[in-house]
């Protein structure tokens, strides 16, 4: 029998995801996509057991990452509970450790799996926050009209997709520091952010 899960991951990786939600007992959910995040862990908490839930509409590759991710979450609470820092040490090293498996099992392109293989030297709290890996996880044809952030000269104005009007600024460490037209309030944006000129 077809497991639920086929559609959504590399198929060597099912059998594994698979047995680590019954094994935790794990409420996995499939849900639709979120712009504000990839996937989520939940802690037992009035009853309720673990529960993580995984956008749908990701990519085979990037839905696994990100459901190594917040399965990495929860091993670290059931060995630490809250006791711990969501994304420190310990986290890092659970991911690294849970991600192996499929590393060993090649269930990645090799341009991703090189991607993966540096971002585990020291992973931070979300693959979008490591540009290469999220270029490489998230790789698409950008629709007519799009570019990425990062490719504009500074001062340039753009829109997003709700219609708000930006001028970009410098990029501070990792993310552009960019200016609302209209109200004047700072956001900070990702280098890959699609936006139009």
């Amino acid at each position: 029998m077809d497991s639920v899960l086929m559609p959504y991951l590399p198929s060597d990786a099912v059998p594994i995801i698979e047995r680590w939600i019954h094994e935790t007992p794990c409420e996995f959910r499939i849900t639709k996509g979120r712009s504000s995040k990839f996937g989520d862990y939940r802690s037992p908490f009035k009853g309720k057991g673990h529960r993580i839930s995984v956008n749908g509409d990701l990519n085979p590759y990037a839905f696994l990452v990100t459901t190594v991710h917040e399965f990495a979450h929860l091993k670290t609470w059931q060995e630490h509970k809250n006791r711990v820092k969501p994304h420190g040490t310990i986290w890092k090293n659970n991911f690294k450790m849970l991600m192996e498996p499929f590393l060993l099992l090649n269930c990645f392109p090799q341009e991703i799996k090189n991607a993966i293989v540096k971002y585990l030297v020291n992973p931070s709290a979300s693959s979008c926050s490591d540009p290469v890996l999220f270029r490489v996880l998230h790789k698409r044809e950008l629709k007519d009209g799009l570019v990425h952030l990062e490719t504009l000269p500074e001062k340039t104005v753009f829109s997003i997709a709700s219609g708000r009007i930006f001028e970009k600024g410098a990029k501070l460490r990792k993310r552009y520091r960019c200016v609302e037209q209209a109200t004047g309030r700072v956001y900070l944006f990702s280098p890959i952010a699609e936006v139009q000129i």
